[in-house]
């Protein structure tokens, strides 16, 4: 609705993760150089919203062709139907057989891979929903070439920062002791909220990438508190509410009438004008249509929001 009117050639600030828009901030910078050298097991963890599954999916775009990869992002599955899901992607699906024969599939064709010196990436996304039971028997996949060295399975485990403390459990002592690396994805500082707004606008074919002012954009920072996912819905507020009085650059005005309408669920030019006060024909249809697509996001954010924490 507003793209063309702001000279957009997508939606920059689509909650929908995509590697294209994969922002390099100091924390994804050095977790995606540190996963692309590190074999065995990871642990990556980030509050709600920090872009760990865009991490995840800029790290798949980067592997080589010969690694084969599979990514689990339904952890309600048990573990046998995350051994099915992982055969699946991974090329051997085998869904006539026991979970018993699965499971020797897929421990086969990891010990094949690693004997052939061939990398495997596991990605287990949302690992903090994992019961103790299954977190054992995936670090258990992790020592199938037992001592050797040249460890060629990488498994990471992708969890907010709660996974931390469940791997204290007596019963996870093995997997713990495999874990080689810890990354921590940390929210956006006030430099790299600017960075992040422009670079996404740039994405999505902006002409004037400075279209939110500096005290527009400080006041998101401060708000959000760097978190990536939460910067979108406000940024994505404010072209609405910029689209409907039809100003090209959105100014600290404009943000904190999105942030208020963020927080108390209200707008007041949407809830408490007349028809007289809407002034023109064009102002009153463009409000209606901002209105019912405020209600689309808030729904898609929310079903969006039970499929990824990332």
């Amino acid at each position: 609705m507003y793209l063309s009117f702001f000279g957009l050639s997508e939606s920059p600030f689509s909650l929908a993760p995509d590697p294209r828009f994969f922002f390099r901030s100091a924390s994804h910078q050095k977790a995606l150089s540190q996963l692309e050298q590190q074999r065995g097991v990871a642990l990556v963890t980030g509050e709600t919203g920090t872009g760990k599954t865009s991490l995840l999916l800029a790290l798949r775009e980067r592997l080589d062709a010969e690694t084969a990869a599979a990514h689990v992002f339904n952890t309600t599955l048990p573990f046998d139907g995350m051994v099915e899901f992982m055969l699946e992607d991974l090329g051997i699906a085998k869904p006539e057989e026991s979970p018993a024969r699965r499971l020797t599939a897929l421990t086969s064709f990891l010990s094949e891979r690693e004997q052939a010196g061939q990398r495997t990436t596991l990605i287990i996304d949302e690992a903090q929903d994992l019961d103790v039971l299954t977190l054992a028997q995936i670090g258990a996949l992790a020592n199938l070439e037992g001592a050797a060295t040249d460890r060629r399975l990488q498994i990471l485990l992708v969890a907010s920062p709660e996974l931390e403390s469940k791997l204290e459990h007596p019963d996870l002592r093995q997997l713990q002791e495999t874990i080689g690396l810890r990354c921590r994805i940390q929210p956006l500082d006030a430099a790299e909220v600017h960075k992040y707004i422009r670079d996404r606008l740039e994405v999505a074919g902006a002409g004037y990438p400075g279209l939110f002012s500096d005290g527009a954009v400080d006041r998101i920072a401060r708000y959000s508190d760097g978190i990536p996912r939460v910067i979108n819905i406000v940024c994505d507020h404010c072209l609405l509410f910029a689209y409907a009085d039809q100003k090209r650059r959105i100014d600290r005005r404009i943000a904190d009438q999105a942030i208020a309408y963020l927080k108390e669920g209200r707008h007041e030019p949407f809830t408490s004008f007349s028809l007289d006060e809407a002034s023109t024909p064009g102002r009153s249809r463009r409000i209606i249509e901002i209105v019912g697509i405020v209600l689309a996001s808030a729904v898609a954010g929310f079903l969006l929001s039970l499929l990824s924490g990332g």
